[in-house]
């Protein structure tokens, strides 16, 4: 040293003890300089040592934490096989409002144990500070793995509300999106319908949360209304009272509430009545009901007299001849009338019909429908 300037020569295995050197001479009483001059061997030998040096020395200490990780790893194993104990546990299914539910307790109970039996591992290997960088790193591919399985998530929490808030039950007749049938079964990842056609309707859970559900069956009460166009020059509110006591005498009409009919509108073709009563769908099927309430209300119409007007248009080509003399129906002998067929007290439901099938679907598999769950 001379003038508080240090000069460093010789030659050292590795470039980094040459700095650590240096660092430890700046460090000197008195020195206000320093000249590294110390230079790397270039004797491979020389430099590999130091690597050999570092490698025993963790073997050594490996061996002498070997007992220390051994009981670690005892504990994360007793932890974790704690966790499939409890999570085998049958109070899960008694807690639980369902299946589907109960499994997502037993999994939440094997991840909590399985992450506790890792903290407690590391805090006896020594290696806590570790547990910041893993829950990080989880943490990033978490997040990343949420932005790429979005619709699965949304999908999959959609399924946990219908199963705790069933808005519909097996059987029911719903209408969901705009396709109508009957329920089979709610799975974890789809409401599975029967088309009045029979065909299977599969529609996501996310779509069904989200979704304007009807429920037909919910009420067994239903209206069903048709229009009927009569002549505009006949008697209006008499048309209209025949029309209603017609659909009052009914046997499938209900009382309560009373069938009503009001004049609806007024076209060039004839004025518009609207028809509306109500059927218990338990005892009488919706279609055939309205097709029936149709057929009889239209023939009293037309046996009091009044014309239902044809809206049927010709058309007339000039400079095309003179048109061909109108062939008219043959006459026929006068038949003696007959009175109108009266409408069953009870149709067989179209959409009962259904209900065999689906319960023999039901049959073949489980779902998260149950009869005593909160219903919407």
């Amino acid at each position: 040293m001379s003038a508080g300037v240090v000069r460093l020569t010789g030659e050292v295995a590795e470039e980094a003890d040459s700095t650590e050197i240096a660092a430890i001479a700046e460090r000197l009483d008195g020195v206000v300089a320093v000249r590294n001059e110390i230079e790397a061997t270039g004797e491979i030998a020389e430099q590999l040592n130091p690597a050999f040096e570092r490698f025993r020395t963790r073997i050594a200490q490996a061996v002498a934490r070997l007992p220390l990780m051994l009981l670690a790893l005892a504990v994360f194993a007793s932890v974790v096989g704690l966790g499939l104990l409890l999570a085998r546990a049958r109070f899960w299914d008694r807690l639980a409002p369902n299946t589907f539910i109960a499994s997502l307790y037993r999994q939440a109970v094997r991840v909590a144990m399985g992450i506790a039996g890792v903290v407690v591992a590391l805090d006896i290997a020594g290696a806590a500070a570790l547990l910041g960088t893993i829950l990080g790193a989880a943490g990033l591919v978490g997040l990343a793995i949420g932005f790429a399985v979005r619709d699965t998530v949304e999908n999959f929490v959609a399924s946990i509300m219908l199963s705790l808030r069933q808005p519909f039950q097996p059987n029911d007749l719903v209408e969901i999106e705009g396709d109508t049938g009957r329920v089979i079964r709610l799975t974890s990842r789809a409401t599975i319908l029967l088309s009045l056609d029979g065909n299977h309707i599969r529609i996501p859970n996310s779509v069904v949360f989200k979704s304007r559900i009807i429920n037909y069956t919910r009420n067994p009460e239903r209206r069903f209304s048709f229009d009927i166009g009569i002549d505009p020059d006949a008697d209006l509110e008499a048309t209209r009272l025949l029309a209603q006591r017609r659909l009052t005498q009914l046997p499938f009409v209900l009382a309560e509430p009373a069938p009503l009919v009001w004049i609806e509108d007024v076209t060039e073709s004839g004025a518009i009545l609207r028809s509306s009563a109500w059927i218990d769908q338990n005892a009488t099927g919706f279609a055939t009901a309205r097709g029936d309430a149709i057929r009889l209300v239209k023939g009293a119409i037309e046996a009091a007299g009044v014309s239902i007007p044809d809206t049927t248009y010709r058309i007339r080509l000039e400079g095309m001849g003179a048109p061909a003399p109108a062939q008219g129906p043959k006459p026929q002998a006068p038949r003696e009338a007959r009175p109108e067929p009266e409408a069953a007290a009870f149709h067989q439901s179209e959409e009962k019909a259904l209900i065999s099938m689906v319960q023999a679907e039901r049959a073949q598999e489980d779902d998260l429908l149950r009869k005593d769950a909160p219903r919407e």
